[in-house]
């Protein structure tokens, strides 16, 4: 089956953000978890989302886990390839952005790529190359707290240029303001010269339609879930992609409903304490993981009590940066994050094994652990809780009813994001 877009993400959230916009574009998509075999049939959909942990692994790893995807991706015919990463363009010093956007541009023999994060919904929006976080640039909106990819500055030129050898160049806001005809000019000048990868200004949705528009015959673009809203009105303008009614349905959900937060982003740390004025919740330390099983047995405990009364339920190792970094100091970056993603991961297959059906979780590195955990190779894509966070649905072995389940970005959703979410699921 041909498909019109291949999508290759580099964190299961980042996925789901961007199918989740593609669907309320009018697209039918489908998130397969890892490469896929040959096996996997892909049938009535329009786009296919490969979600991978890439982000933070060693660049070798992501740029042959991400050329894998793309090999697949070709193999189901797509027309264009998209490499999404996050809206606030977290990597480390050298890569992996750089690199993977290298190695794909390299195998599909094309000489120069978009790169556009901004998502202006969610307040992410770049201007004269610096990338704000609502009003405040990237160094200064938390994000240079976190964890695994701290950002330390806002100018991505920048920053991607210390990831890749080629010449990185900028399509300002100006150039954009005079559409897409005047876009698509300035990006073969700077081909002519030599440039690779382009970073995009963007302010607002205008801004997405006229690079949509500019780069709708590139075989790749490159950036965060924002563009992908946009793409699909030209998908159907060159006649690729026909109106589908309805393309984000599930089946109605069932079963106990649970959350699981390991991200420290500010967001999230808002959406937990919304959610503890209302409901049950446990808090898990890395430092009490190191000693032994007995949090985690507690963990499980609480929340099986919890799941009894009928109401949601939350775990959490979500903390201020000052705690994550004491436990870091006392346990390493790695083992830390390692001890909550296992914890968490083991909670959501027990407790999904024993009744959740409904399962919200919090970060892009726990929601990889959780899907690890549970088995799941593919997701459906429903229809969105907020900007950037969809219901999907997964079909699990043994199960008659499908897994609810809502992977959500660290930075993403308002505060009563964890509360409202169950009140808006079919």
């Amino acid at each position: 089956m041909t498909i019109v877009l291949g999508a290759i993400a580099d964190d299961f959230t980042g996925a789901t953000d961007l199918a989740n916009n593609l669907v309320r574009s009018g697209m039918r998509c489908l998130q397969v978890i890892g490469v896929p075999g040959p096996e996997l049939e892909v049938d009535d959909v329009d786009a296919v989302v490969v979600a991978l942990k890439s982000r933070s692994c060693p660049a070798d790893e992501a740029v042959a886990d991400s050329l894998a995807a793309l090999a697949w991706l070709q193999a189901q015919g797509a027309r264009q390839f998209f490499f999404k990463y996050c809206s606030t363009f977290d990597s480390t010093e050298r890569g992996n952005i750089g690199p993977v956007a290298d190695a794909l541009m390299e195998r599909l023999g094309v000489a120069q790529t978009v790169m556009v994060p901004a998502f202006p919904v969610n307040g992410r929006t770049v201007y004269q190359g610096h990338l704000f976080v609502g009003d405040r640039l990237l160094n200064d909106s938390g994000m240079q707290h976190h964890p695994l990819t701290p950002m330390t500055d806002a100018d991505l030129v920048r920053v991607l240029a210390r990831q890749t050898p080629h010449p990185v160049g900028l399509a300002a806001r100006a150039v954009l303001a005079q559409g897409a005809a005047a876009t698509r000019q300035h990006l073969a000048e700077l081909a002519e010269q030599g440039v690779r990868h382009v970073i995009c200004d963007t302010l607002d949705e205008r801004d997405l339609e006229v690079l949509a528009e500019a780069c709708e015959t590139m075989p790749l673009v490159t950036g965060g879930s924002g563009l992908g809203q946009a793409l699909p009105v030209r998908y159907r303008q060159l006649g690729w992609l026909a109106e589908i009614a309805e393309p984000g349905r599930l089946q109605p959900a069932s079963g106990g409903a649970l959350v699981l937060s390991g991200s420290c982003s500010r967001a999230t740390l808002g959406q937990v304490a919304h959610f503890l004025k209302h409901h049950p919740g446990f808090a898990l330390d890395p430092l009490a993981l190191a000693e032994s099983d007995a949090q985690w047995e507690a963990a499980l405990d609480f929340a099986r009590n919890a799941l009894e009364s009928g109401g949601p339920v939350l775990v959490y190792a979500s903390a201020d940066p000052e705690r994550v970094q004491v436990a870091q100091a006392r346990l390493g970056i790695e083992r830390a994050g390692q001890l909550v993603e296992r914890a968490l991961g083991q909670l959501a297959a027990t407790l999904v094994d024993e009744g959740v059906g409904r399962l919200v979780v919090a970060g892009g590195e726990t929601s990889g652990a959780v899907v690890s955990a549970l088995g799941i190779e593919t997701l459906r894509i429903g229809e969105q809780i907020d900007p950037g966070v969809p219901w999907t649905q997964a079909q699990l072995e043994g199960r008659k009813a499908p897994l609810s389940l809502a992977l959500k970005s660290g930075n993403f959703g308002g505060e009563d994001f964890f509360t409202r979410a169950f009140e808006v699921l079919p």
